[in-house]
Order: C-alpha cells, then sequence, then structure tokens
C-alpha cells in the first residue's frame, strides 16, 4: 500500500476508498506539507536504533521518515480506521510497534514495560489533549531525552513564554521544571488537511539534568496561577489553608515569603521556575 501524504485530494480520495472519515473529537489533521515533516523528523536528532514514541501517526506520513532513519517507533493511535491502515503499512516492520487506543490511557502500561527513559517523542498533537498529555508525562516524572511536537500556535507560546510576558502561565513552569523549550516553525493552517481554523507550531523541548522536584509543587504552581490578579500572598495563603489550616496559614505564609526574597505583593506571572521550586521545597519541610 501507498500513499500520497502530500496531497488533501489523494488522501480524502483515499478516506473514501476505505470508508473512513475524519473524527473532530479526535482533532484529526494530516500535515501535508513535506518539507515541515522532514524539518520536524530532523530537529528530533536521534539516530538509527533509538526508540521513538509517536503519538497520533495519522496514516504514518512521519511515522515513514522515522522508520527510513532505522528508528524504532512505538505509536500510539486511537481511531480504529487508522490503526487497520497503520498495519497495512509497517506491520511486518520490525522496528515498529502499535499501541491501539487513547495515548492518555495506554502510556503509562508501556512505560512501565521499559527499563530507560532514554527515548524520544515525537508526535502532530491533537489540540484537545496537547497540553493534557505533556503535563501528564511531567507530572509523573516520565521524560523524554528529546521531545518535537506540532500544536496550536497558542499553546506553544506559552510553552516557551519567560516570566513577566503575557503568555507565562502555570503550563510554562511546568514545562521548565524538566525540558528547555525552544519554539521552532510556525506552521500555516494551509499546510494541514483539514485545514484547522488556527495556526500551528512546532516546538523543541530538550531534557534538563535531573533535579528534585517535591510532590507540591505541580499543585502549588497551578494554586499560584489560579487568580492570576490576586498577590502571591494571597493565592499562597489560600493553598496554605487547604493543608495546615487557616490560622497557621497565615503565619507560614509570611515566613516562606521572606525566606525565599518573594514580595507580599508580588504575582506568580512574575515568578522564574526556581522561585516556584524553592518555594515548594519550603512548603515540604514544614511540620505538620
Amino acid at each position: 500500500m501507498t500513499l500520497n501524504y502530500n496531497s488533501a485530494a489523494a488522501l480524502r480520495s483515499f478516506l473514501e476508498e476505505e470508508g473512513l472519515g475524519m473524527q473532530k473529537k479526535f482533532g484529526q489533521n494530516f500535515l501535508i506539507n513535506p518539507q515541515v515533516r522532514k524539518d520536524l523528523v530532523n530537529a528530533l536528532n536521534a539516530s538509527s536504533g533509538d526508540d521513538v514514541w509517536e503519538i497520533g501517526p495519522g496514516f504514518g506520513a512521519m511515522t515513514e521518515l522515522l522508520l527510513e532513519k532505522g528508528l524504532k517507533v512505538k505509536a500510539f493511535e486511537i481511531d480504529n480506521g487508522f490503526i487497520r491502515v497503520l498495519k497495512k503499512m509497517f506491520g511486518e516492520n520490525k522496528n515498529f510497534n502499535l499501541i491501539e487506543g487513547d495515548v492518555m490511557k495506554t502510556w503509562s502500561k508501556e512505560a512501565a514495560s521499559e527499563s530507560s527513559q532514554e527515548k524520544y517523542l515525537l508526535g502532530n498533537l491533537p489540540y484537545n489533549i496537547a497540553a493534557s498529555i505533556l503535563a501528564d508525562f511531567i507530572e509523573k516524572k516520565h521524560t523524554f531525552k528529546r521531545i518535537v511536537v506540532t500544536v496550536q500556535k497558542e499553546v506553544a507560546l506559552r510553552m516557551a513564554a519567560s516570566a513577566g510576558t503575557p503568555d507565562y502561565s502555570s503550563f510554562s513552569v511546568l514545562c521548565a521544571s524538566a525540558y528547555n523549550v525552544k519554539p521552532l516553525n510556525v506552521i500555516r493552517r494551509e499546510s494541514f488537511y483539514p485545514q484547522p481554523n488556527v495556526d500551528s507550531m512546532g516546538v523543541l523541548l530538550e531534557r534538563k539534568n535531573a533535579q528534585e522536584i517535591p510532590p507540591v509543587f505541580y499543585q502549588l504552581v497551578r494554586a499560584l496561577f489560579a487568580f492570576r490578579r490576586k498577590t502571591i500572598k494571597n493565592n499562597l495563603t489560600v493553598f496554605l489553608s487547604s493543608r495546615f489550616g487557616k490560622v497557621r496559614a497565615q503565619q507560614l505564609c509570611a515566613s516562606i515569603l521572606a525566606e525565599n526574597e518573594v514580595k507580599e505583593n508580588e504575582r506568580a506571572e512574575n515568578l522564574e521556575f526556581n522561585a516556584f521550586l524553592s518555594i515548594a521545597k519550603s512548603i515540604d519541610n514544614v511540620r505538620i
């Protein structure tokens, strides 16, 4: 079986011949620009024999490029029709392993069966799960040597945003806790079939050296960004109250902020990753 991955008309015809349809709930959009696909695979900078997870392979346009480089591909696909096509296309390739079902429900089992995290991740991520799946990997401390994904441009800007900028968010801090994030190329909507309503962007995430992240860190970051117009003091007091009670929370808040040299009237959007980490460690050291 061969496919013209570069033609919307050819893909549309193939879908009709196979009795398949694009399901909006899965956020399916084929990347039909061959140069963009090559650029994304090259940005991964993986070598022959390396292990790569691919999320949302579709009909295998980028899967084909990965296999041509001699990479070992574990592809996660949820659409039963696409699964049938992928099996026909790559089922006999010893370097291709297809995981059927929702990646949000299947990835942890696959991770548990592997002995190393020295692998890569590539994905033309559906807009509806992009932030959720990346956050899930990070919070459960399943990191990759290098990640290259296409996401909605707005999400990409949030991932790479610096403190004090409009796009800076809890997701920015979360990504910074595990990776150095670099935006790649803007991918125009006409590079996809069907065309989405917004532009996309490639993003490169390179793993940082491992550091200790207290479990409270992730909850803390979300809590401090929960009400952006409120000060650190207000948001932190509410967060501490849920753990230590209202009376003790006020005292703890003042001492923790002073210990970490953070002004009480500061806001989360102006704090660097290291400040969040330092505050989390202080909370982790509080005796109940």
